[in-house]
């Protein structure tokens, strides 16, 4: 095959099918073949014009392969024999002839060469990077091929007109006919562990440079676990049923030996026990007889017992005893002040708004991925945003399989919506708004849509003979073929716009997405940024209303999302559970009001039934969540949809119980005192403990203001005020109304119309309106529930089984999940619950990953630029080449691909090697490749050597570099250059729009490149897990590799910033509720002085919270802020179900038993009816909520709450104040006015 002697129609020139002896070129040519065949000395087979022709069909090749010399030899080597060898006649046989313009040209040949070649140059270069589409560089000249026979098939087709590569067809074969004289081309090839070609550890991992270098270790935690026979169980789990069986074991043996021993001084001192007993009993009896309160005014002498209170006990007593005489004498007075001042409060609604923004919301202000996005937005770009289609087949029925969407019908489905998308204008202050007017441009012209029909250019009358299998051979050749490029003109990955198939098998997708990325701007509230609001809202419009049932009545399935979707749905969701929550708060006041009045008589229940109570209370409510909305509101601190939404609800709930407890205890009182008596005595009774209880919640919300997740934090600040409003607001507002409340009832007239008197026939069935006698209820827990308790063996089957759960639900805690499922948070019928399914089951990319450095030095005497890079010279550790690595673990890694490296491109678009890409003019401009304007004419089919660029020249020689690196002036230079650079079939390197945002070229001129960042992808994140794994894998190995290379590193995905919150989310779950722990604690520490009676208290909360969150662990409940917050306020809620009965139990008289059977009798009912099923009715609403959120993190927390602070306080606790309950504060006295306070018995 000597010269040339015709040029096809597209403009490629095929040989001569003759031979010709080898001549000596002259030696303008000699060292020309020399510079690229470096093997072939002497004579040659080959003509200058076809040596020219050689030199610019391997130009498209070298700049994927220059990064590994190895590889870039032996693959050059392949084209030099085959072109220029002088022995070229013993491997190369022409089979076929063709003829244009009747000359006889190549159209087919064999070339025969040995599979150790074949074998040598495959292995060299099957690993080598394209940085650009963060792939092989075998995906573009060797369509991905798997081995050298492969590459060899891929090489060897002939090009179809107008499509690169061969002119003619090459058969490559590894051995010769028999005595046909021939021999296999065999040249030696290098490999690229070859220490002196420098293949860098990315190209070549296989390199002993690359040896020592560790792979990034597993990510995920090893976890203990134990083999006992053929069970499996954690440490953990072992270790505390070790722990299980060991304290009640303890326990048994204790409780046996007290028996023992009680029986023994019972017979051993009989007598003496009977008496001192039977006189307790006996003073107990008297003081109950009548079911008298314990507490009395102070003219009260005739009680033989009173109760020794704390210090602070003792001067709340006082004060209440005081106080409830004052309000009950001036209940117009107290009402009128407390309100106004709530109402003044009130006031600061006018400046009331509402934070819908996601960032604002759930990011911390001090959140280090708050600041490298700052960082990132405002040193590189914004990261751009995303609107999404996604177009699925439906599974089969009977098998549960998805046919393929690929489809002839399906693709012509994709040009009718993508028409329609086209054809979007939305209205933004006058002007019409396209897709064409916000989508990002990398190459300045056409729109980068992810779609299938870019194979098609976009153009719905592209010709192709057959769309199917033009499609499908695209899925193959993306990469190298030219009629599968975009008409942006970059390659589309398959697996960016095809969903839910396996491997490389793109025929069997499921699913189509298309992705339209958008312009992002800093400036949220700008006019770019509301240009692409206003097209984005049009764009879901169009999708619901005519997108949705096109796709649907082709049997498929459809979502759909955009960038403001959430913001929107948030937005919506306001109002999606308005009928469920006001459902919540009438069923809670139908039942306040039936709970507050007397047990109902057809006769009566007008006048002793408390509707104007209940409904006053609850306005009360209302009244102090405006006032706390109000003060926030006035200050500046914007509400969010939860507050308005839940705080109502959790003020309802937690001050239901103190009205009840404050009706009960005035009802308990004798008749024959007076209602100020009344008052004043239900206050002493009850005071102390709803002031614990309130302060307890009051610290514990406020708590919950710790927390850094905006939404969280505020709803806490506005949950603590709220609680303490209303309770200020019930020991005044809410005593003067039952002041009223009870004159009403006592003055015979009608509830809800107290302007109506009853007649007096009526008035003597209202007798005993008012007065002492227990309910049901009470008689259940005083002679049924607490005679049961004080049984033994049910105090040892009770404290086994809390036990057991407290510490199964410990063992269950720990697989408790960080996260917050996307879709959980919006209104079940939203259209993006949908979209989220979707994207879980059919994305097989995850999202870009950035690695981002900081403060680059490029000068030539700093090593940074080694640090980074992975072709050759750079270092084996350097940072991309780490990536690489770490790319080969993606399971612990999350790391799917190498990264996508401008600066890797950059040196080989600099380098000599590269000949078309980085050249001048004899002026010093740049000039770019001859297949670009102006050295080629867009209007040219095919491009020659133009009359424009034939001066053109390299850059450099490789004398003008260093090690083949720039200095720091021709790095200053050459970068601007690089970076408007087009990419394109002479040389794929520049980096116009693939690196236009990657570098921060303001102030680079120093020598210092400020921001600079490496895209590569993580692998497909499926859960909330996977979110939270994969941000700390990219931070652990950035931090290692900042601290190896001495450099500032940071990673960037557009998530990290609502998921930072998970890495330590355990930590601050856990300060939180210990601080939380601790506030009510010391409070009530500090109301008790009782170090006892608080531990017991801490106890029981201790044990609420770790079977909640067992609870959390069995429903599958995510740890997040939202589970954060109940978690925090659960402690405060929770400490209603305690306090009360304590209290209650410390100033009863007797022994233990006799207590707990007194303090259930008195305080038992009121926690049951006031406290448990006032919660319990309001939270059972919720689970009718639309919103998952409602349903997840408040009917099944809160219920779940409710139910163990329900058994909790009424089962376990009393089991436990009657075994190792705080000695009686009972003591005998002669007077109860000479004692500074007295305070009450329940």
């Amino acid at each position: 095959m000597y010269d040339i002697c015709g040029e096809r129609s597209d403009g490629k020139v095929v040989n001569c099918p003759y031979g010709s002896p080898a001549v000596k070129p002259d030696e303008l040519l000699s060292s020309k073949i020399q510079s690229l065949c470096p093997t072939i000395t002497g004579n040659v087979c080959c003509t200058k014009a076809q040596f020219d022709t050689l030199q610019s069909q391997v130009q498209q090749a070298i700049p994927f392969l220059v990064g590994c010399p190895a590889c870039l030899r032996n693959f050059l080597n392949l084209f030099c024999e085959l072109t220029c060898s002088p022995n070229q006649s013993l491997f190369i046989n022409v089979t076929s002839i063709s003829k244009i313009k009747n000359n006889s040209t190549v159209d087919g040949i064999d070339f025969f060469i040995t599979d150790d070649f074949g074998e040598g140059l495959y292995e060299s270069c099957k690993d080598v990077k394209f940085g650009t589409m963060n792939t092989r560089a075998l995906e573009f000249i060797g369509a991905g091929a798997k081995n050298f026979k492969e590459w060899f098939a891929f090489i060897g087709r002939r090009a179809p007109n107008n499509m690169p590569g061969s002119p003619y067809a090459i058969q490559f074969l590894p051995t010769v006919p028999e005595s046909s004289g021939m021999k296999p081309m065999n040249v030696s090839t290098y490999s690229c562990r070859d220490v002196s070609l420098g293949c860098s550890c990315g190209d070549c991992p296989s390199s002993p440079v690359c040896s020592n270098t560790a792979i990034s270790t597993s990510n995920k935690a090893a976890t203990c676990s134990v083999q006992i026979g053929s069970l499996k169980a954690k440490c953990v789990d072992l270790a505390l049923a070790i722990l299980y069986i060991v304290l009640v074991s303890m326990f048994f043996g204790w409780g046996v030996f007290h028996q023992t021993r009680k029986r023994s001084r019972s017979f051993r001192m009989k007598p003496f026990t009977d008496a001192a007993e039977g006189g307790e009993s006996h003073s107990l009896s008297r003081q109950k007889a009548d079911n008298l309160p314990m507490q009395r005014l102070e003219d009260a002498n005739q009680s033989s017992t009173g109760v020794q209170l704390s210090v602070v006990q003792g001067y709340m007593s006082d004060f209440y005893r005081k106080y409830g005489l004052w309000v009950a004498r001036h209940p117009t007075l107290v009402l009128s002040l407390s309100v106004g001042m709530v109402l003044v409060l009130c006031l600061g609604l006018v400046r009331f708004k509402v934070e819908t923004r996601p960032e604002k919301l759930w990011v911390g202000p001090g959140s280090k991925a708050a600041e490298e996005k700052q960082f990132f937005d405002s040193n590189l770009a914004p990261f751009y945003r995303i609107e999404q289609l996604i177009l699925a087949t439906i599974p089969d029925v009977l098998n549960g399989k998805s046919p393929s969407i690929v489809t002839e019908e399906n693709i012509k489905l994709l040009f009718e919506i993508q028409k329609k998308i086209d054809g979007i204008r939305a209205n933004y202050s006058g002007s019409m708004i396209s897709l064409t007017d916000i989508c990002m441009k990398p190459m300045g012209e056409d729109c980068a849509t992810q779609s299938v029909i870019q194979y098609f250019k976009m153009d719905p009358n592209y010709d192709a003979d057959d769309r199917l299998e033009h499609v499908n051979y695209c899925f193959q050749h993306y990469t190298s073929a030219e009629s599968c490029m975009s008409a942006f003109k970059a390659p589309v990955d398959p697996s960016t716009v095809l969903g839910g198939f396996s491997g490389s098998n793109y025929t069997e997708a499921s699913a189509f997405i298309v992705t339209y990325p958008v312009n992002n701007a800093l400036d949220k509230e700008g006019n770019e940024t509301q240009k692409a609001v206003a097209w984005e809202k049009a764009f879901v419009q169009l999708a619901k209303d005519e997108l949705l049932p096109m796709v649907q009545s082709r049997n498929l399935t459809f979502s759909f999302s955009s960038e403001s979707s959430i913001e929107e749905e948030l937005k919506r969701e306001s109002t999606a559970d308005a009928i469920t929550i006001l459902i919540s708060y009438l069923v809670m006041f139908a039942y306040i009001s039936l709970t507050l009045g007397d047990t109902p008589r057809l006769s009566s229940f007008y006048i002793s039934s408390k509707v104007l109570l209940g409904l006053s209370g609850v306005l009360l409510v209302m009244l102090s969540v405006l006032g706390s909305v109000g003060f926030f509101s006035a200050i500046g601190v914007k509400s969010t949809l939860i507050i308005m939404e839940v705080i109502p609800f959790l003020v309802l709930a937690v001050g239901v119980d103190n009205m009840c407890i404050l009706v009960h205890s005035v009802k308990r009182q004798p008749l024959d005192l007076p209602l100020e008596g009344r008052i004043s005595n239900a206050l002493v009774e009850v005071g102390p403990s709803i002031t614990l209880a309130s302060l307890s919640e009051v610290f514990v919300f406020a708590v919950g203001s710790f927390i850094p997740m905006p939404a969280c934090r505020v709803f806490s600040m506005f949950a603590a005020l709220a609680v303490l409003l209303d309770f200020l607001l019930q020991v005044t507002a809410f005593v003067s109304l039952i002041v009223f409340d009870f004159l009403r009832a006592e003055g015979r007239r009608v509830d809800c119309f107290p302007c109506i008197k009853a007649s007096s026939t009526y008035a003597e069935s209202e007798k005993g309106i008012g007065g002492r006698k227990p309910g049901l209820l009470a008689q259940y827990m005083k002679e049924v529930h607490a005679p049961i308790l004080n049984l033994w063996g049910v105090k040892i089957i009770v404290v086994a089984v809390f036990v057991a759960f407290a510490l199964a639900s410990i063992a269950l805690s720990t697989r408790i999940e960080p996260g917050l499922e996307q879709k959980i948070v919006l209104p079940q019928d939203s259209y993006l619950q949908g979209y989220f399914n979707n994207v879980s089951e059919y994305l097989r990319i995850g999202p870009p990953l950035y690695f981002v450095v900081k403060n680059y030095n490029y000068s030539s005497e700093s090593i940074d630029t080694n640090k980074l890079c992975s072709i050759s010279q750079c270092n084996s550790d350097s940072l991309l080449n780490e990536i690489a690595r770490a790319s080969l673990t993606p399971e612990s890694s999350y790391i799917a691909k190498p990264a996508a490296s401008w600066l890797d491109d950059f040196l080989v678009w600099l380098s000599p090697e590269a000949f078309g890409c980085c050249r001048k003019f004899t002026n010093g401009s740049y000039c770019p490749p001859d297949d670009q304007p102006p050295c080629c004419s867009p209007n040219d089919t095919a491009c020659g050597l133009s009359e424009v660029c034939k001066d053109c020249t390299t850059c450099f020689r490789h004398s003008d570099l260093h090690n083949d690196r720039p200095s720091t002036a021709q790095f200053r230079e050459k970068l601007p250059w690089f970076l408007d650079a087009l990419p394109s079939a002479d040389c794929s390197k520049g980096g116009h729009g693939a690196y236009t945002s990657s570098v921060e070229v303001t102030g680079y001129e120093s020598g210092i490149i400020k921001a600079s960042s490496f895209r590569t992808y993580h692998t497909p994140l499926n859960k909330q897990i996977d979110y939270v794994n994969s941000m700390r894998a990219a931070r652990k190995f950035a931090s290692r590799v900042s601290d190896s290379l001495k450099m500032e590193i940071f990673p960037y995905s557009v998530f990290y910033m609502f998921f930072e919150q998970y890495l330590d989310i355990w930590k601050t779950a856990l300060i939180n509720l210990a601080i939380a722990i601790g506030a009510v604690f010391i409070v009530c520490l500090v109301i008790t002085c009782s170090l006892w009676t608080s531990a017991i208290i801490l106890l029981v909360l201790a044990m609420i919270l770790v079977d909640l969150m067992g609870v959390m662990a069995i429903l599958g409940i995510q740890l997040n802020a939202v589970s954060v917050v109940n978690l925090v306020m659960s402690v405060g809620i929770v400490v209603e179900f305690c306090v009360h009965i304590t209290h209650a139990f410390s100033v009863s008289s007797g022994n233990r038993n006799e207590r707990v059977k007194e303090a259930l009798g008195t305080m038992g009912a009121s926690v049951f009816s006031g406290i448990t099923l006032t919660k319990l009715v309001g939270v059972l609403v919720l689970c009718f909520s639309k919103t998952e959120v409602f349903v997840v993190y408040y009917f099944q927390m809160y219920l779940a709450l409710v139910l163990l602070g329900f058994l909790h306080g009424l089962v376990f606790l009393p089991v436990v104040l009657s075994m190792v309950g705080p000695l009686s504060r009972c003591i005998q006295v002669e007077k109860q006015d000479e004692r500074p306070s007295v305070s009450s018995q329940p």
